[in-house]
């Protein structure tokens, strides 16, 4: 008898082994900030540690733009995502995602810039050139998804002026910072749009194009990027998750190594949902702004949506 149930407890076991080992494996979504490439080699190393310090199987998941990875965690197919906060927010909204923690740069700082650029034989050098002259000009825009790329020039670059970008330029494409950076510094658009962080990268890898790269415009600070999760992941593994990123590069000198490489980092410090409030209310300002300068919706309707988006900005603050 007690060999008869020693075996059916055994055959349970291993009948709920594989179960248990597919709860331990995660992907971890990478925002397409540059080339797959060159995210690989910033991010393997973490990923690897991460694996060992939590025992879980943890695999790096690109997409092509942003949407790619919020996607994902809408589907289960993602489970652990670095995002930026506005990214982050349609997680949040659309993907089950929750804030777990956000990036802390080496000299401390919280915060990152961002940019319209220019080649460094442009003749423009401010933004009021770029506006005045745009629709004989080229432009790189972000991806839809991006704070420093789309939502933050999109606000204070356009919809503050009562501008469409998409009608004041000559030409517009969208593409990641790094192709953007790159193709302002072959002179293959006239101005695009990046960040502080990304161009520190393209000064270290591409110095020669950096070189030839030129900021007319500088954003107000924006906060770190976020880590997102999804909610509905066991706790135990979201705890697990928490201490590794809430620790990790805090002692351990090749940690550090890893922090800086991915993006001049110190480390990661706790967050939440409460970090993604001043973009949702940048994204409702822009949505008042834009809907604010229409003149082909009639005033009734006009009344009407900005009521609605006035009642979502005062329930945020």
């Amino acid at each position: 008898m007690i060999k008869k149930i020693l075996a059916i407890t055994a055959t349970t076991f291993a009948l709920a082994l594989p179960f248990a080992a597919q709860a331990q494996e995660i992907n971890f979504g990478i925002i397409s900030t540059e080339s797959t490439q060159n995210l690989k080699q910033d991010w393997e190393p973490l990923i690897k540690d991460m694996e060992r310090q939590t025992g879980m199987k943890v695999t790096a998941f690109f997409a092509p733009d942003y949407a790619g990875i919020i996607e994902g965690m809408r589907f289960n197919k993602v489970q652990l995502a670095w995002l930026g906060n506005k990214s982050a927010m349609e997680a949040v909204d659309r993907a089950s995602g929750e804030v777990f923690a956000q990036m802390v740069n080496a000299d401390g700082s919280q915060g990152y810039y961002s940019h319209l650029i220019v080649h460094k034989d442009s003749p423009y050098t401010t933004l009021d050139d770029i506006l005045k002259n745009g629709k004989s000009l080229s432009f790189g825009n972000g991806d839809p998804n991006s704070t420093s790329g789309f939502l933050v020039p999109g606000f204070y670059v356009f919809s503050k002026n009562n501008i469409d970008a998409k009608s004041l330029f000559k030409v517009t494409r969208s593409a990641n910072h790094e192709a953007n950076a790159l193709a302002v510094a072959n002179k293959q658009v006239d101005v695009a749009t990046n960040n502080s962080e990304n161009l520190e990268k393209v000064q270290s890898r591409y110095p020669e194009k950096f070189n030839s790269i030129k900021i007319v415009w500088t954003s107000p600070l924006i906060a770190l990027d976020p880590l997102v999760m999804r909610k509905d992941m066991p706790e135990a593994s979201k705890a697990k998750i928490k201490q590794f990123f809430y620790s990790y590069g805090k002692t351990d000198a090749r940690e550090k190594e890893v922090l800086m490489k991915i993006s001049k980092l110190s480390g990661f410090k706790e967050s939440n949902n409460r970090q993604l409030l001043p973009i949702r209310q940048l994204d409702l300002f822009s949505k008042r702004t834009k809907l604010e300068s229409d003149s082909v919706i009639s005033e009734a309707a006009k009344k009407e949506h900005l009521a609605v988006i006035d009642k979502q900005l005062a329930a945020l603050n």
